[in-house]
């Protein structure tokens, strides 16, 4: 829990950016999870800034979300900062071809401009759900491109922060699905990617290509959040679950998509609890199996046990609703 001293800087420093024992589930794509201790949804970099400085003035911890995919937040909540990135959205295709793009830009709007100025070297991102911070943070793509093949730079806000610093590609260190290297509780903050000229006609053909392959292969008719393990070497996560014989089993609201094994949908009334017994779970069955440790693409997030009567309090009947500082 945060102090009152902190929770009284933060609220002097933030005003209504900040906003106490929220609950998680109103910020993640799976639509569950506990009471944050506090939840900062900075509108710029300047708020984002204050925030930083008042967690290490008071040496709160802090996590960064974007739109909230690729994680699971536990019942129990979460302690410390969350810091949401959602409202950093600045995007801008610059003179020499490439595209900023800050954290809270979605995919969606990305693959917009694009399309729009017909730059080619985005459209694997088509239909990843998530935000550019995530998608660095997961060193987000398919099989054939990922983000490290398309990023020129980052900026990066240092965990005090008091800087943003540019860091060129030669000096990050991209690995599968994950971003190294960067300073504990860094946040990115922007992005820039190379782009090639092309035309609108050709960018959009590989957009709704991509597209179209996803909706056929992935559940997107049911909350999500995207891909629970990664694939082990040579071979694929989806099809050890499926092969032990877990594509639909359930776990109270939860569910091992039927569409595809490697995702976890929520029902309607799913708890984290019941996620992560899915998860482990399929770990255990295909580690029995197949002699295969399976590890989480998705980040876990918050305190293992839930307080007495959380669970009630931010149940998803009374509620609608990406690492190395990136946001998922």
């Amino acid at each position: 829990m945060i102090a009152p001293a902190a929770r009284a800087a933060l609220r002097e420093a933030l005003g209504d950016a900040v906003r106490f024992g929220v609950p998680l589930r109103r910020f993640t794509s799976l639509r569950v999870g506990g009471p944050a201790d506090a939840v900062v949804t900075p509108a710029d970099r300047g708020e984002l800034s204050r925030a930083l400085v008042a967690c290490a003035a008071h040496a709160i911890p802090h996590c960064v979300l974007g739109g909230g995919f690729n994680t699971i937040a536990r019942e129990g909540g979460v302690d410390g900062v969350v810091l949401v990135m959602r409202k950093l959205r600045g995007l801008a295709l610059r003179d020499d071809g490439t595209i900023r793009a800050e954290a809270g830009v979605s995919h969606n709007t990305l693959t917009k401009l694009c399309i729009a100025n017909g730059r080619s070297g985005l459209e694997f991102g088509a239909g990843i759900p998530g935000t550019i911070g995530g998608w660095v943070a997961m060193n987000a793509g398919i099989g054939e491109r990922e983000v490290k093949d398309a990023i020129v730079a980052l900026e990066v806000m240092r965990p005090d922060g008091t800087l943003v610093e540019t860091i060129e590609r030669d000096r990050l260190d991209f690995r599968y699905r994950g971003l190294h290297g960067l300073a504990k509780g860094a946040v990115v903050v922007a992005a820039i990617f190379a782009t090639t000229a092309s035309t609108p006609e050709a960018v959009r053909a590989e957009v709704d290509r991509l597209l179209a392959r996803r909706h056929a292969t992935q559940p997107l008719d049911a909350p999500s959040c995207g891909s629970v393990f990664k694939n082990p070497p040579g071979d694929f996560a989806g099809r050890l679950v499926e092969e032990v014989g877990l594509k639909g089993a359930t776990a109270g609201g939860a569910q091992i998509s039927t569409v595809h094994a490697n995702f976890i949908v929520n029902r309607g009334d799913a708890s984290a609890d019941d996620v992560l017994a899915l998860v482990e779970r399929a770990r255990r069955s295909v580690r029995e199996a197949f002699g295969v440790e399976l590890e989480t693409e998705v980040e876990i997030l918050g305190r293992a046990d839930a307080p007495r009567g959380a669970r009630g309090a931010s149940g998803a009947g009374a509620h609608d609703e990406r690492g190395a500082g990136g946001t998922r």
